[in-house]
């Protein structure tokens, strides 16, 4: 009996989350060119409150954007950009934008997401190599403090987007840790992050076909290279957690974010 009820419990939790996560109609925006762009409103935090809509958005690369495309970003008052691609990415597919979008880079080392396929690929412990690129939390704070910077700055009836390239990897570690600082629990943050296999699917499928193909990539590594597994996010909570103390400590003395300023971000994206 008691196994029953705590399976059911796990079923209706799951189910929950999943409600939360695959709203399609309320969180994913559709738009011609990029995938993966979503909306992370909606999510309910630990003491009852919920992120606002249509005030932070996450998405993959911006530079195939459409004029319709740039319509609906206009439309929904996007008006900052947080660009968390390496320099070398960025320069080679620069986002396009609306006149006036208040655009910031934010990369860390030299990464390039083709040059870091190419050394994963390289590799047949894909899985390990892809926890090592999670744990290198040493690039962190130039990565992320720039981003909560912006967060703080947006005006109250102005909308910002996040993105790399696939919007898997950095973008989702930039998500979790906003969802972190607003007290959204773990398990939404996770499914939040797990949410892009669902979005990226058909995208992701074309990419392992591609690397099995061309680059002679095995069919499970290449799956490692492309998916959101939870394993991977767990690696990077837990390297900031063993090197910062806390990710709390790290929101604190990395990204400098002081007490007062985790009020100010609960002002503005929570209700």
């Amino acid at each position: 009996m008691k196994k029953t009820i705590l399976t059911s419990l796990l079923i209706l939790n799951t189910a929950m989350l999943f409600a939360q996560i695959a709203d399609s109609a309320k969180r994913k925006v559709s738009l011609q060119g990029t995938v993966n762009f979503r909306d992370i409103g909606g999510y309910t935090t630990k003491d009852g409150h919920h992120v606002k809509w249509g005030k932070v958005y996450r998405s993959a690369d911006l530079s195939k954007l459409s004029e319709t495309d740039l319509a609906e970003l206009k439309n929904r008052k996007i008006t900052y950009d947080v660009d968390l691609r390496g320099t070398q990415e960025a320069q080679q597919a620069p986002d396009k934008l609306n006149p006036n979008t208040d655009y910031i880079l934010c990369p860390a080392g030299s990464d390039s997401v083709n040059t870091i396929v190419r050394d994963l690929a390289a590799h047949k412990n894909t899985d390990s190599l892809m926890t090592v690129f999670y744990t290198s939390t040493r690039y962190f704070s130039d990565r992320y403090k720039p981003f909560f910077n912006k967060l703080l700055a947006l005006p109250d009836n102005e909308s910002l987007v996040f993105h790399c390239t696939a919007g898997k990897d950095r973008t989702g570690i930039a998500a979790a840790l906003l969802l972190y600082s607003l007290g959204v629990p773990y398990d939404t943050i996770m499914a939040d992050y797990t949410a892009t296999n669902y979005y990226r699917q058909a995208e992701s499928q074309t990419s392992v076909n591609s690397m099995v193909q061309l680059m002679h990539v095995d069919e499970k590594s290449a799956r490692n290279l492309t998916g959101a597994k939870k394993e991977y996010l767990d690696a990077s909570f837990a390297a900031i957690n063993k090197r910062y103390g806390s990710v709390d400590a790290f929101l604190k003395n990395e990204i400098g974010l002081t007490n007062a300023q985790i009020k100010v971000l609960k002002q503005k994206y929570l209700q």
